[in-house]
């Protein structure tokens, strides 16, 4: 089977940076599991996917429109630290969950004054080139619920308690 919309899909995969250095990896865990085109993984790696089977290996490289996006100059912004209030020991790299215009969104600490805290809206690896090892494990028709859930359930996949 191949993998095409709507299938449930397993895979093991390593990403790595330009430099080289491992930033996620599945190695040594169960596969990741997620749902063909269903927004679950970045678009670059959801295309190069697409028509793979299981037992399949690729090397991938994703650049930065296709995968996190490229840097929003206009997602870096200075609060004034009342903004933390309740928050005493606000460290560079601490991230919060902010409310933004386009909902929520996960901020990164880059700079913190007396004053204020500058704080990064940008993915982390925005602006990266994404380099993926991938093994396709196991590729599936996805169930009624898993489609309209959005997502896989099950090992490697979304588990509701």
């Amino acid at each position: 089977m191949k993998i095409a919309k709507n299938q449930a899909v397993q895979i093991h995969y390593t990403l790595k940076n330009d430099a080289g250095e491992v930033l996620d990896s599945s190695d040594g865990a169960e596969p990741l599991a997620y749902l063909q085109g269903h927004g679950n993984l970045i678009s670059g790696l959801e295309a190069a996917l697409e028509g793979k089977r299981a037992g399949d290996k690729l090397n991938v490289s994703i650049a930065p429109a296709d995968g996190y996006g490229v840097h929003d100059a206009s997602l870096v912004q200075e609060v004034p630290r009342s903004a933390f209030k309740g928050i005493d020991d606000i460290q560079e790299g601490m991230q919060f969950r902010a409310e933004s215009n386009q909902g929520p969104r996960m901020v990164t600490v880059t700079k913190v004054t007396e004053a204020t805290i500058t704080v990064d809206g940008n993915h982390p690896l925005a602006d990266q080139t994404l380099h993926f090892a991938v093994e396709v494990v196991d590729v599936r028709a996805a169930t009624e619920e898993e489609l309209s859930h959005g997502h896989v359930h099950g090992p490697g996949g979304h588990h509701h308690h």
